[in-house]
């Protein structure tokens, strides 16, 4: 491996990266983090990335009227097509499903998952979701499920949680960036968002959070090696060997 940088796409001046830098920056990686809904350009290439990951924000991946969008459903296409690791969170897992053809919308009898949710695996997504593991969710709005994509997980109201296309590309609803002090101020800031249909009290997601925590880190100790190919290596353990 020769690439030791991940491209990092957030949507607003004050987004954080949180879990995901951090898992990121354990592993040895460096992080490129860009606001190109900020004004931030895209890299030309990709040449200097191993992987790419675009994360949430309050708009929708249907707002085709903002350069952005489209500029980042082209890059998701750049990272598929160039075998380059891809993950979607939450917007960028619903770009992902838009750049395959799929369609975007609220859910048709307005729910919002606004807290944890227990997720249930697919019989495909069972190498990566166990039975009982709840995740934390911020959205209202949902996607179909690609024709070349591969279900892997599943939550009450929303069927299409979690899905795969090709090797190494991920799309998924739920918020493993999202560490316990950024649901704190996220749920602070946006306490009328607390009483839409579906959504939890602020009082019970702060009551989850150290139950269900532990085992979203534990989630992405395992994800990231494994969508980075990394085995038990870390990235300079395998550019070392690379040169030997």
């Amino acid at each position: 491996m020769s690439n030791q940088k991940v491209l990092l796409v957030v949507h607003q001046e004050m987004s954080d990266p949180g879990r995901v830098r951090q898992h990121l920056e354990q592993l040895g990686y460096d992080c490129d983090l860009r606001r190109h809904a900020c004004g931030d350009p895209l890299p030309g290439d990709l040449d200097g990335h191993a992987g790419v990951v675009i994360f949430g924000g309050p708009m929708s991946a249907n707002d085709d009227h903002l350069d952005f969008i489209r500029n980042e459903i082209r890059l998701i296409e750049r990272t598929v097509s160039a075998g380059k690791p891809f993950l979607g969170i939450c917007l960028g897992a619903q770009m992902l499903a838009r750049a395959y053809g799929s369609k975007v919308a609220p859910h048709p009898d307005g729910w919002h998952e606004i807290g944890y949710y227990e997720l249930t695996p697919t019989e495909a997504g069972r190498h990566l979701f166990e039975p009982g593991f709840h995740v934390y969710q911020w959205h209202g709005e949902g996607f179909d499920m690609p024709g070349c994509g591969t279900h892997l997980a599943a939550t009450e109201w929303f069927p299409h949680q979690a899905f795969q296309v090709g090797d190494n590309a991920y799309g998924v609803q739920f918020h493993p960036d999202v560490t316990g002090q950024m649901m704190e101020r996220w749920t602070a800031r946006a306490r009328h968002r607390m009483v839409l249909p579906g959504a939890q009290a602020r009082d019970k997601q702060l009551r989850l959070r150290d139950r269900y925590e532990p085992m979203m880190e534990k989630w992405c100790e395992r994800f990231f090696r494994t969508w980075l190919g990394l085995g038990n290596a870390r990235p300079q353990e395998m550019v070392q060997a690379a040169a030997e």
